[in-house]
């Protein structure tokens, strides 16, 4: 006998309260509870401008989007986790959360803030049996790069990355699997580099 199998498409603005608050009590009335939360809604600059030049438009979008939605999302959801007695959250950031790039601070920004949303809800969950990750991928082929992605193949041929590849969408599908089956259950708040190597430092 088969398990039930199916997926529900709801269109939300994540930078609107009241779309997340209609997001979450969706999913409550169509399954009952929440058990995994992964938050990887985000878009780049419209625009990579100078650090020097770029404006504030850009900025507020691309932390409302990136950084406020997700972060407030997660409260939302984290409070329905902790009544119902656990679940878990994988926040998806990005190597930007480290490393910056002069063209699109706003991004990088938005993306480090992320990275410490994750961290601040993992301390603050793991007693509650909620189980917080964070996800750091690194240079994924995403429509999100496709106007550089010939720049970043160069840059990967030249020894950019040690495993000599771009990453694709189903390398952080894989993780956030990982995460979903309960195999990194004893690992609350682990920064999980899906970055092709990119994280190591060597001389």
């Amino acid at each position: 006998m088969r398990a039930e199998t199916g997926a529900e498409i709801v269109q939300s603005d994540i930078g609107s309260a009241a779309d997340r608050a209609a997001v979450v009590q969706f999913a409550l009335d169509r399954f009952g509870k929440i058990d995994l939360l992964v938050n990887n809604a985000g878009i780049a600059p419209r625009e990579r401008k100078d650090v020097l030049e770029a404006g504030e438009e850009s900025f507020d979008e691309l932390v409302n989007t990136n950084l406020k939605g997700p972060h407030f999302l997660t409260q939302l959801v984290a409070r329905q986790m902790v009544a119902q007695g656990g679940g878990r959250i994988a926040f998806v950031s990005s190597i930007s959360a480290f490393t910056s790039s002069l063209n699109r601070a706003d991004y990088c920004i938005s993306k480090a803030g992320l990275s410490m949303s994750a961290q601040t809800y993992a301390a603050r969950l793991a007693p509650e049996g909620v189980l917080v990750f964070e996800i750091q991928p690194g240079i994924i082929r995403t429509d999100m790069i496709a106007k550089v992605e010939a720049v970043y193949d160069e840059k990967i041929a030249g020894g950019l990355l040690p495993q000599r590849r771009m990453g694709e969408a189903a390398d952080i599908a894989k993780v956030v699997r990982a995460i979903s089956d309960g195999l990194l259950d004893y690992c609350a708040g682990q920064v999980i580099h899906a970055d092709g190597g990119f994280h190591m430092r060597t001389l």
